[in-house]
């Protein structure tokens, strides 16, 4: 049974003519079936959905980023990765099935893949917390990229979260900290890592995996630091007011490779990718190798040094000098000259508006003896 969002009653009623121009056992018995009618149809379902999918809002964006028929991580794993081998357990407390980690391969060539798992209907929902990692779940993402690191095997995570768990246990055992140590480690690590945002991509519980080379979005998924609805609870004391919330908090893929926090968009076919997982399961791979490609012929510290510049260039003009060194040299802000120009110009106003008055003054009495 196809699950349908709120803007998309019209396609619903569509579909479901379409179902029964389909369906030859009618009220009167067994009937001819009308192609022509179910051509135009289809090509009426299309044409709507197409004209829908152009036009959604930053907040409708969000809807079909939690679609309840959305792919999640576990089946692009089993689409793109040959021979995976899911590994499990931090070696401290216990396993997090809210992640899915292990090793694969893809274009015949070894990769550790991490992927945050949502589930697919309630009971797999609520065994995987909803896609929110404990603590626990972080130390082993940790633990495996480390060992990837070792054995310079790349990283390649699905990010798809409402955030990291906020329970009780959870902060017992150090989940900020975790957080923070996952960041860490990959911010640190000297092989190329990708991260794909299938979904939701919310606050620090997707950051700690998207911390990396290529952060790539699928173009109906969204990357925030909190939900809309908690964007507007804080703001204006009103949940419902998400539509202004996401509107202004730019969590679409469009506008955040706009703003350079992304780096690619994956375009999702005609009305969303749950609606041909199989061509969407085949864009993200051929995306995934194409950046590995791209990383192919880098040395270690090369690939260290593009993250860094990477993340330090997010907001400026240019990035960071490149040098795995941290040397107070190497840290030197690359700063453009016109920018250096309007800083200095804005360090001394009074100066030099005082100065552009004289030049005007001395420029109007010339003029006026001539």
């Amino acid at each position: 049974m196809k699950n349908y969002l709120e803007f998309e009653k019209e396609i619903k009623l569509l579909e479901t003519d379409l179902d029964s121009l389909k369906n030859p056992f009618g009220s009167e018995g067994i009937s001819e079936v009308n192609t022509q009618k179910i051509k135009k149809t289809e090509d009426e379902i299309n044409s709507k959905l197409k004209l829908t999918y152009e036009n959604l809002n930053s907040w409708q964006k969000t809807l079909v980023a939690r679609h309840e028929d959305r792919p999640r991580a576990n089946f692009y794993i089993k689409k793109i990765f040959s021979s995976f081998t899911a590994l499990s357990g931090d070696r401290l407390f216990s396993d997090d099935l809210s992640v899915i980690a292990g090793f694969g391969l893809i274009d015949n060539k070894s990769v550790l893949v991490i992927g945050q798992e949502k589930g697919e209907d309630l009971t797999s929902r609520i065994e995987r917390n909803f896609g929110m990692m404990r603590p626990e779940g972080y130390r082993k993402c940790i633990r495996l990229m480390q060992l990837a690191n070792r054995f310079q095997i790349p990283v390649v995570s699905f990010i798809d979260t409402p955030g990291a768990y906020p329970g009780l246990g959870a902060e017992q055992r150090g989940q900020a900290s975790a957080i923070a140590n996952s960041i860490e480690c990959s911010m640190s690590l000297n092989v190329p890592n990708i991260s794909i945002i299938i979904g939701e991509g919310g606050s620090g519980g997707a950051i700690a995996l998207a911390s990396s080379n290529k952060v790539i979005m699928l173009e109906n998924s969204i990357y925030s630091v909190i939900s809309p609805e908690g964007c507007a609870s804080i703001l204006w004391r009103d949940p419902s007011k998400s539509l202004q919330a996401a509107e202004a908090m730019k969590l679409t893929a469009k506008d955040l490779l706009e703003l350079g926090i992304i780096d690619e968009v994956i375009k999702e076919p005609v009305g969303g990718a749950h609606r041909d997982i199989e061509t969407i399961a085949q864009d993200v791979k051929h995306s995934i190798i194409k950046n590995l490609k791209h990383y192919e012929n880098f040395s270690r510290d090369e690939i260290y040094d593009d993250r860094k510049a990477r993340f330090l260039k997010i907001g400026r003009d240019k990035g960071f000098t490149e040098s795995a060194s941290l040397t107070e040299s190497s840290l030197g802000y690359k700063e453009h000259f016109l920018l250096k120009i309007k800083r200095e110009f804005n360090n001394n106003k009074t100066r030099n508006y005082s100065l552009i008055v004289l030049i005007l003054t001395a420029l109007i009495t010339l003029y006026s003896v001539t």
